[in-house]
């Protein structure tokens, strides 16, 4: 089982890989990176599974969301459609949309480069949800061929 002293280690790994000085853990395994000031990825070590989360607010809803936003984030947490072995989750009191996924700690240590191509593969997926969101919210209709492509894109993107 992976311990925090663990997390810590990979966490500063991940720094020297990288070269992003803010891949930081707090006192609690906390990481928060901002990124290309879009994104906030934020990391955290769950200390029961020994596994990482890695959880990215990809867009904040309006009160008066549509329902069809509201149809496709559930449609992707049961189903896993679009999420790439992610999951959505929506935070109540703000309405904003929080994309998780997990990471095993001890096969992302053994392979940072997969490890970080993974998070640039996250980002992606959100870049492709926020889009997909705002064309919602906005009511424009969505072009099929563009829906197909983002489809496709999403279902290779990540291994789950």
């Amino acid at each position: 089982m992976s311990t925090l002293a663990d997390f810590n280690d990979f966490i500063a790994a991940v720094r020297k890989d990288t070269g992003i000085a803010s891949f930081v853990p707090d006192e609690s395994g906390l990481v928060s990176v901002r990124v290309d000031d879009t994104y906030n990825v934020n990391l955290q070590f769950v200390k029961a599974t020994g596994k990482v989360l890695c959880f990215v607010e990809v867009a904040e809803l309006p009160k008066d969301a549509p329902r069809e936003v509201y149809r496709d984030l559930l449609v992707g947490g049961l189903f896993g459609k679009d999420t790439a072995g992610g999951y959505f989750a929506v935070e109540p009191e703000s309405e904003t949309v929080v994309y998780n996924y997990f990471f095993d700690l001890e096969k992302a240590a053994a392979d940072l480069d997969d490890f970080t191509a993974t998070l640039e593969k996250i980002l992606q997926l959100c870049d492709i949800w926020a889009e997909r969101i705002r064309r919602v919210l906005a009511g424009g209709p969505e072009d099929a061929d563009e829906k197909a492509t983002a489809e496709i894109a999403v279902h290779d993107m990540i291994r789950a």
